[in-house]
């Protein structure tokens, strides 16, 4: 298999996302985590987290972004932000917000918490609580704006689009100013963990791309000098892959609820991997050793036309857990380029049906 017993020269991560637990309250249909949750019992203790901060302030990370499910399911996460801070990393909260009140926010910002990012299903609280399948969700996330804006913290507002809400998208980017957030993150939906299981019914129209696209172009510069927003359009509809995470094993690492490390959220897909734990090994020994990191970093386990392609280093052959879905296949380029010759299976997949009713079947929602 690409890159087994072989070690490829690494500069030291930038980032680590810390999936501290896959419990949530929500049940979002597009939800990253993998279909089989980690259980509570298997979580990594306040101790090892903490020691796991060390390790990763040690060998170069700058910042660690607070996940899961819902971090703030854990009892803990007070300390645990301490723990990051103590060590100087950057910390940010990527929350739904539920699970949160205004003095645990304030215990956060003492212990050193940095920067929040909060998640909105929809711009009202009918659609925002049918996609997240919790009542009074989208009320709890407007008291968490207000809160982090209270306490002088940057804001920013992820807000996933997809089928049933990208119509709403200049909404969207008009609650986030209104909000307060300094930056809004447009991110279309990812086919990995149970958005894949909906793929039917979330998956964006070509015109609805098309209309995203433009709505974004507008209003960068509408709001130029008061809100940035990142977008991540649409993988199915575009012409060339993105360089997912910033390149295999380049940029960042994810470390899972149980403490396995991961190359990016959905690696595990790839089931012939090796994921090492920091139960069992250091960060620096897993980052710049492991097998999992190591498989697809460089352009020596290229396929064609990867290998012999100029935008080699600008896209780095793609998603390998997209190429992994629908090609069976982690080392192929990634179905997404036109020069793939899967692409073909993939138009397929984006072809809409004549009926129109077939288009939005029912969402099955994330297990909690």
């Amino acid at each position: 298999m690409a890159g087994q017993n072989h070690i490829v020269e690494a500069n030291p991560p930038m980032a680590m996302l810390a999936e501290l637990t896959h419990r949530c309250p929500l049940a979002c249909p597009y939800c990253s985590n993998p279909l089989q949750l980690k259980e509570q019992s298997d979580e990594l203790s306040t101790e090892d987290w903490t020691r796991v901060f060390q390790e990763a302030a040690a060998i170069g990370v700058l910042h660690v972004h607070f996940s899961g499910g819902e971090p703030a399911s854990r009892r803990d996460l007070v300390q645990l932000v301490k723990a990051a801070a103590d060590v100087d990393l950057y910390t940010n909260l990527i929350t739904s917000g539920v699970g949160l009140n205004e003095k645990r926010m304030a215990d956060l910002v003492e212990a050193g918490l940095e920067h929040v990012q909060l998640s909105i299903q929809g711009t009202t609280a009918e659609e925002a609580d049918y996609i997240a399948g919790y009542i009074g969700g989208h009320s709890r996330k407007m008291d968490v704006a207000n809160w982090v804006r209270s306490h002088d913290l940057p804001l920013t507002i992820n807000a996933v689009c997809h089928r049933h809400n990208i119509e709403a998208l200049e909404q969207t980017i008009q609650l986030s100013v209104d909000l307060g957030a300094q930056r809004l993150e447009v991110a279309t939906v990812q086919f990995h963990g149970w958005a894949e299981k909906n793929k039917q019914a979330l998956m964006p129209t070509r015109q609805q791309d098309e209309r995203a696209r433009k709505t974004v172009v507008a209003a960068r510069e509408r709001l130029k000098g008061v809100l940035v927003i990142d977008y991540v359009p649409a993988d199915y509809h575009a012409t060339y892959p993105k360089a997912c995470m910033g390149g295999w094993g380049r940029v960042g690492l994810n470390v899972d609820p149980t403490g396995r490390v991961l190359p990016c959220h959905a690696a595990e897909s790839i089931d012939w991997l090796s994921f090492d734990n920091v139960r069992e090994k250091t960060l620096a020994d897993i980052w710049y050793k492991g097998e999992a990191f190591n498989a697809f970093r460089g352009f020596d386990w290229m396929e064609e036309p990867c290998r012999s392609c100029d935008r080699k280093s600008v896209d780095f052959g793609g998603c390998r857990c997209q190429a992994m879905a629908m090609t069976g296949n982690a080392g192929a380029t990634d179905p997404v380029c036109s020069k793939s010759p899967m692409h073909a299976r993939l138009l397929d997949q984006i072809a809409e049906p004549d009926d129109p009713a077939q288009m939005s079947p029912s969402l099955i929602y994330r297990g909690r």
